[in-house]
């Protein structure tokens, strides 16, 4: 990732190129993390909050919800500032869990820029990104694509 894009903020639709690819810096899973997760969505499964019944279950301790898992991934693409003040809308999303993540796990979110489509109506276009959220042994914990009506740069005059 270079200086110039980690630095830059708003990327505009015209800015982004088919290719383009990001990668966040790392956040590390806290126990902490999960219970506040479990408190905010109502999940108490004990696979994630029982460390003791998590024990008995084929992963051997407890597991990060693996939405909570998708959360720190948009927060931790949206701290890249690309899509900062220039994002109008997430779209869509398509996600598969390939593997748990678990308290200690550091993980980190490699993006890339799959698709553009101009919206004129919209004020902008869809773009379309390949997202892998990995753990600190490089393994891909959960992917997919993730899709973003993104502002179209203003005319001139207009910023």
């Amino acid at each position: 990732m270079s200086d110039s894009i980690s630095a830059q903020r708003g990327l505009y639709f015209e800015d982004f190129e088919e290719g383009m690819a990001l990668e966040t810096r790392g956040r590390t899973i806290t126990e902490t993390d999960i219970v506040q997760f479990a408190g905010l969505s109502g999940d108490f499964n004990p696979m994630h909050t029982d460390a003791e019944y998590a024990a008995t279950t084929q992963f051997g301790q407890r597991v990060a919800h693996g939405l909570l898992g998708l959360s720190i991934a948009s927060g931790l693409s949206y701290q890249l500032g690309f899509l900062e003040g220039t994002v109008l809308a997430f779209t869509a999303l398509d996600w598969k869990f390939r593997a748990p993540t678990f308290i200690g796990d550091t993980i980190r979110v490699a993006v890339k820029v799959t698709k553009k489509r101009e919206m004129k109506a919209a004020g902008g276009g869809f773009v379309s990104f390949d997202v892998q959220v990995l753990n600190q042994e490089d393994k891909v914990t959960q992917k997919g694509d993730w899709t973003v009506l993104v502002a179209s740069r203003p005319a001139d005059g207009d910023e």
